[in-house]
């Protein structure tokens, strides 16, 4: 697996992450424990070191705690806080007290002595941008956090906490049916030297072509109030996996690889973090590494995603809400 560097921060990871969410929140019932932590570790047999979780997932940090324990060296691990008592139903919470709380936790949780990067997740704006980030550099300077992070930070957010203590990295969405980063979150990192980690960048599952019109959800599973994922949505989205399908039928991979490489080859310093629960699509996932689009493939599918509007919010309104820009 490619190293890359987050920005200018020289925390260097694996060119793919993985995001541990899906194991333990958000898309139906919790993955078995073991099958869990054999997932993850099989991640790091196939040469991942990023990891990623948060407050917010449930006992997803207990799992990648234990999982991550035997290699913790060797990796490293992503957290998150930024909710009220770690839970996004009961709103936004970043006090510097919560914090600090926050911070004690995901240790003991996780089963070390240092969070290798620490990421508000959603910008709250009851609390200063420059007292989060001076919070967490304090905690950087105690030895329990080494690099500071923003989820779904807006462009004047990103500024104001860089100007306090440097950001390392911003985890938003991105992906073939998500580009609006390219608008102003792309030139801001580029010319602030922050890495950026795209989280859902296989579009919740959509663009591995495996969602139709026909998939039921289990009745847990986020995606059940997402409108982008509405059966109507669903069928005028199609054409999008289908270009996407198209091309990865010619170069002999899988739209989930061509979706990936796309992401890839954007910027050096994009490091996408996609999940799964089972073990082949992890190594399916983690293949796109391997695949390289030439500048002819990047221009067509680029262009011709573009003129293809999307259908539905990427949010339920509750959560959109929670978005800075």
């Amino acid at each position: 697996m490619q190293q890359r560097e987050l920005g200018n921060s020289g925390l260097r990871v694996s060119a793919i992450g993985f995001g541990c969410m899906g194991l333990s929140f958000g898309y139906g019932p919790a993955t078995d424990h073991q099958n869990a932590i054999a997932v993850i570790r099989s991640a790091v047999e196939q040469g991942v070191t990023l990891f990623d979780t948060a407050e917010a997932y449930g006992a997803n940090e207990e799992v990648v705690g234990e999982a991550l324990a035997p290699f913790r060296d060797q990796v490293v691990i992503a957290t998150k806080f930024g909710f009220r008592n770690g839970d996004p139903k009961q709103g936004l919470d970043s006090r510097p007290e919560r914090i600090r709380e926050v911070a004690e936790q995901s240790l003991r949780r996780l089963k070390t002595d240092r969070i290798d990067l620490f990421y508000q997740h959603r910008a709250d704006p009851s609390v200063p941008i420059e007292e989060v980030a001076g919070t967490v550099q304090d905690l950087i300077r105690e030895g329990k956090v080494k690099h500071f992070g923003l989820s779904e930070a807006g462009v004047q957010t990103i500024r104001r906490a860089h100007a306090v203590q440097r950001v390392a990295a911003l985890q938003s969405e991105y992906s073939l049916w998500w580009r609006e980063p390219e608008d102003e979150i792309l030139p801001v990192l580029d010319e602030l030297g922050i890495g950026f980690v795209p989280f859902s960048p296989l579009g919740k599952g959509f663009l591995t072509g495996g969602i139709d019109t026909a998939t039921r959800f289990d009745a847990s599973d986020f995606r059940n109030t997402v409108p982008r994922f509405s059966a109507e949505a669903r069928a005028a989205n199609q054409v999008l996996v289908d270009i996407v399908s198209a091309l990865a039928t010619v170069r002999n991979v899988t739209p989930a690889q061509v979706a990936l490489a796309w992401l890839l080859a954007q910027k050096p310093w994009i490091i996408p973090i996609p999940g799964t629960t089972k073990l082949h699509r992890l190594h399916e996932n983690l293949g796109a590494a391997a695949v390289t689009l030439a500048p002819g493939e990047l221009h067509d599918i680029g262009k011709a995603i573009a003129q293809v509007p999307v259908h539905g919010e990427r949010y339920a309104p509750a959560s959109q809400k929670m978005v800075d820009r």
